[in-house]
């Protein structure tokens, strides 16, 4: 039975639950995991997705910072989570689906502004955890799995809006970009967006900063949907929403989607 999957860090699920219902209306996807929900679970807002379909949600909260959720019209149950890099951080959940698919829902450490552990905590902690997913897929080998989130690394040249200019900014570092490609190898996830749309330019986050993030382009791929490569060969349809980004009070980051036959 085909699904649809969508990720997407939404920056606020209480701020922001009018634009999460207006994408689980107008776009439908089977499947829905968020990011940056910051809100404690007694204050999630399930009754309005659940009047949409949405009836099933495994998720970890936090007060004012992290959380993610997996909302879902096809039954699930919780299959846990880790605290990676020990931060205390709701930053990883896992759902599994009936059908036996285990989806893991991930929102890495920003890192700050400075690429440097020595100078700046954060970038260390980004290190660290990205290192102990490595780790953590070597150990569990896994299979019939998918992977998304917000993984706050744009890996290929492509994935950015000026590779050279970018490559001293956090989120396109050398080293980030050596330890996300440490994680993705030692669980063999295939990028599925890639898989789809090989070549060109792509973005899933603009800047806050810019006046006009549409005219400036100054974009990122940041979000990602990853597969075991058991199941990679069952997506298609992977698709990133620009227009999202221009709705009314958006999230910096607009959903990434595809659609797996499984």
């Amino acid at each position: 039975m085909p699904f649809t999957l969508a990720t997407w860090n939404i920056n606020s699920v209480r701020l922001r639950e009018a634009l999460v219902s207006r994408l689980l209306t107008e776009s439908a996807p089977d499947i829905l995991c968020l990011q940056e929900i910051k809100t404690p679970l007694e204050l999630f807002p399930y009754e309005g997705f659940a009047a949409l379909g949405y009836r099933h949600v495994v998720a970890r909260g936090q007060k004012g910072y992290n959380g993610v959720a997996i909302l879902s019209k096809l039954p699930l149950e919780d299959a846990g989570d880790r605290d990676y890099a020990a931060l205390g951080h709701a930053r990883h959940v896992a759902a599994k689906l009936e059908n036996g698919v285990t989806i893991h829902n991930f929102y890495v450490p920003a890192g700050g502004d400075i690429p440097d552990r020595e100078k700046n905590v954060k970038f260390g902690q980004k290190l660290d955890f990205l290192t102990e997913m490595r780790d953590a897929f070597h150990a569990d080998n896994p299979a019939k799995s998918i992977m998304v989130g917000d993984l706050n690394i744009a890996p290929r040249e492509d994935d950015v809006w000026n590779h050279k200019q970018l490559l001293k900014i956090v989120s396109h570092t050398p080293i980030e970009v050596e330890h996300l490609g440490a994680a993705q190898e030692a669980g063999k996830w295939v990028d599925i967006t890639r898989q789809d749309i090989p070549t060109g330019k792509l973005y899933s986050w603009w800047s806050y900063r810019s006046p006009d993030w549409n005219a400036a382009d100054k974009g990122r791929r940041l979000d990602h949907i990853w597969a075991t490569p058991d199941i990679s060969n069952a997506a298609h349809g992977s698709r990133i929403l620009r227009d999202v980004r221009g709705w009314e009070q958006p999230s910096d980051h607009v959903p990434v989607l595809a659609t797996f036959d499984l």
